[in-house]
């Protein structure tokens, strides 16, 4: 893994998506395979947007139980070699916060953004949001984004903290065995809703583990929804986009 690798130019147009890492200490793999996409890849491209759970669980930016500090680390060589990087808070990590971006020079970004992608408007989100006929998650969502109990969550000690992150996996696990699939999808109405809403007719997101590229009808004109792959310990997909287009790419 090299960390003074020179960007090489022609590739600086590159603009890469991730999502879903859910980067653990558990999942050491997965480390390694972000760290050396943090090293390799990502210095040849002129941004990085990473939409949501980048970690398994983010219980406070004053964690710091490995895997977090070389990921702080390596984002912030990253950023300091000129690569943009943006992220969006997911559903596991949505307790990131403004020292994790100081410390590692990473942008925060709000929970739908807009960007111009070589000249086209595209909508980004997590994809939780999305998913509208999971009632209870939604409903759990609007709680535990309030800054009541945020503040509540980041007032207990780490430890605490630490093992209440544990449980609500555990939970979160039993809970999703007991949903159909189709629940935990996005509603095609809220997404047709949603991209009218911010005048885009290419939205990316990951969240649901469904990579897939879907092509459909918004208003009369032609839409598209693209869906980033989550991580595997043995395979990493990445969005690329460039002045000629789109690809993945496997790592």
């Amino acid at each position: 893994m090299s960390s003074n690798l020179v960007p090489n130019k022609s590739l600086k147009s590159d603009v890469l998506f991730i999502s879903d890492l859910h980067i653990s200490l558990e999942k050491p793999e997965i480390t390694r395979r972000f760290l050396r996409f943090l090293s390799e890849r990502a210095p040849q491209a002129t941004a990085v947007y990473i939409l949501g759970d980048l970690f398994d669980a983010w219980v406070g930016d004053d964690d710091p139980s490995p895997p977090n500090n070389k990921i702080r680390k390596q984002l912030k060589h990253l950023t300091s070699l000129g690569t943009k990087v943006y992220l969006q808070q997911g559903n596991r990590d949505f307790l990131l916060g403004e020292k994790f971006c100081r410390d590692t020079g990473v942008t925060l970004l709000a929970d739908y953004a807009v960007i111009d992608l070589h000249g086209t408007p595209t909508l980004l989100t997590h994809g939780d949001l999305l998913c509208t006929d999971d009632l209870p998650y939604q409903a759990f969502r609007v709680k535990s984004h309030s800054a009541e109990w945020q503040n509540n969550v980041l007032s207990k000690p780490l430890l605490l903290r630490l093992l209440a992150a544990r449980w609500y996996r555990f939970r979160s696990y039993l809970h999703k065995r007991k949903k159909t699939s189709d629940i935990m999808d996005v509603n095609q109405g809220t997404v047709a809703s949603v991209m009218r809403e911010h005048r885009c007719l290419r939205l990316i997101h990951g969240h649901t583990h469904r990579p897939a590229i879907h092509t459909f009808t918004l208003d009369g004109e032609s839409a598209q929804r693209f869906v980033l792959a989550d991580w595997q310990k043995d395979k990493a997909e990445i969005l690329c986009w460039n002045a000629e287009g789109h690809h993945h790419e496997v790592i």
